[in-house]
């Protein structure tokens, strides 16, 4: 998410001189990281079901995946892209929009 939005100045200075508040530009970075760590816990469980079914129909084992894991799985991914998300959105929101503006 660093990379992005030091990839990103440009965008964020034009939003900010066209008028977007600092909470703007945070949600924007934050809801941003939240839904990539998501769709990556997504893909995992999905990845684990597979898997599992996978090998309960080669052996003679039955496979039983809680869905509370899952949930957990999930609120933990939802957690990650906050707390590693939250420092890029903050550095984000700062930008002034001449600084913004000065990066290529």
């Amino acid at each position: 998410m660093l990379v992005s939005v030091t990839e990103r100045t440009k965008e964020i200075g034009i939003r900010k001189s066209l008028g977007a508040k600092r909470h703007n530009i945070l949600t924007q970075f934050l809801l941003e990281a939240i839904v990539l760590c998501n769709v990556g816990g997504l893909i995992g469980i999905l990845i684990g079901f597979l898997l599992g079914n996978m090998l309960s129909a080669m052996t003679n084992m039955q496979a039983t995946i809680p869905f509370e894991w899952a949930l957990f799985g999930m609120g933990f991914c939802t957690l990650v892209g906050v707390t590693f998300g939250m420092l890029p959105a903050l550095k984000a929101s700062r930008l002034s929009p001449i600084e913004a503006l000065r990066y290529e």
